[in-house]
C-alpha cells in the first residue's frame, strides 16, 4: 500500500459503508464515506488524496452517471459495485468512466486485488 492514497467509498446503505471501511481499514487503507451525490461532489472538491472510489450504484437514480462523469473528470479511477449482473449497467459503467464492474456480493480477494490495481499496487 502506498499510505497516501484515500479511497472514497459511494453507497446509500450505511451498514455496508461500515463493513467495508472495517475490511479497508484492516487492509491498510483510509476510506472516506459518501451516502449520496452532494457528498461525492464535496469529497472531490477537498484537497485530500483520492487514489480511487467504490461506487455501489444500489438505490441511486440515474444521477448516479453524472458522479460517475464528476470522478472521472477529476481523474479518479472508479469500480462500479451492481446488485446483479447486467450488460446494460456494465455498458453504462464503461461509457461513465468505470475501470471495472463488481456484482455483490462481493468477493473480498477480486474487490482486493482491484483496489491494488487501481491504486498501481503490486498485488
Amino acid at each position: 500500500m502506498t499510505g497516501n492514497s484515500i479511497i472514497l467509498a459511494v453507497d446509500r446503505n450505511q451498514r455496508n459503508l461500515e463493513l467495508l471501511a472495517q475490511f479497508l481499514n484492516k487492509e491498510g487503507y483510509q476510506m472516506i464515506a459518501a451516502y449520496n451525490l452532494e457528498d461525492v461532489a464535496q469529497a472531490i472538491s477537498q484537497p485530500a488524496r483520492i487514489g480511487m472510489a467504490l461506487v455501489d450504484i444500489s438505490g441511486f437514480d440515474r444521477r448516479i452517471w453524472e458522479c460517475c462523469e464528476q470522478l472521472r473528470n477529476h481523474q479518479i479511477p472508479f469500480l462500479i459495485l451492481s446488485p446483479k449482473q447486467s450488460a446494460a449497467i456494465q455498458h453504462e459503467s464503461l461509457c461513465h468512466g468505470a475501470r471495472n464492474m463488481l456484482v455483490k456480493p462481493l468477493i473480498v480477494r477480486d474487490l482486493l486485488g482491484i483496489v491494488h490495481s487501481l491504486l498501481g499496487e503490486p498485488a
